[in-house]
């Protein structure tokens, strides 16, 4: 079900707010920290979209209030279908526990900037048809958004010259996660993160 470009709107200012987790991930002490709170957190996700499926008093009507016309799958009675959050949790989860700082917040900024990009100047201004219903125009958009987005964290950083160059290529596959996300079975919020996070740990690790 394709919901409207004003929830669509509203659904990417939420995905953007995630960028908080950039900021965790930066400055927490200790990669276990990020690790945990992410981890508890995708518990608590998964807990309260459940109980909106079971219609649970209280939970029920208050998400349904926040996120309801968000949600692309409206979960029938006894239904749980699960969301982007918990992807965009677990991926957080992840890769504060297998990369290092810089990587991992450069995969998580990738997927929130990129993937935010591409859904809304895919929809507005999309005109050149690409594979799974999406367009060239927000393919080129999540490579440009997820460039700029790079480059400034790792300037930020100050990371070696390496990084740039590797995270110049390693959007490529992110993007191409994103675009045949049908195909891969495996939620773009989760698979971009890994991608970009797996290829900057190398290249710190190797170069």
């Amino acid at each position: 079900m394709q919901i409207s470009y004003r929830e669509e709107c509203k659904r990417k200012l939420v995905h953007l707010s995630s960028l908080w987790m950039v900021l965790v991930i930066l400055f927490l002490p200790g990669r276990w920290s990020a690790a945990i709170l992410y981890a508890v957190m995708l518990v608590l996700n998964l807990l309260c979209e459940h109980a909106y499926a079971c219609n649970v008093p209280v939970i029920r009507p208050l998400y349904g209030a926040i996120f309801g016309k968000m949600l692309r799958d409206e979960p029938r009675h006894g239904q749980w279908i699960v969301s982007g959050s918990p992807y965009v949790l677990a991926a957080a989860f992840l890769v504060s526990l297998l990369f290092g700082r810089v990587p991992a917040a450069a995969a998580m900024t990738v997927m929130l900037i990129g993937d935010t990009a591409a859904a809304l100047i895919g929809r507005r201004f999309g005109r050149h048809r690409a594979p799974n219903n999406k367009s060239v125009e927000g393919v080129v958009a999540f490579i440009v958004a997820s460039w700029i987005a790079l480059a400034i964290l790792l300037t930020a950083c100050g990371a070696a010259p390496a990084l740039y160059i590797t995270g110049f290529f390693a959007v490529l596959p992110a993007a191409a996660a994103e675009l045949f996300e049908k195909q891969l079975h495996l939620d773009d919020n989760f698979s971009i993160p890994l991608i970009v996070g797996f290829c900057l740990e190398l290249a710190a690790r190797l170069l």
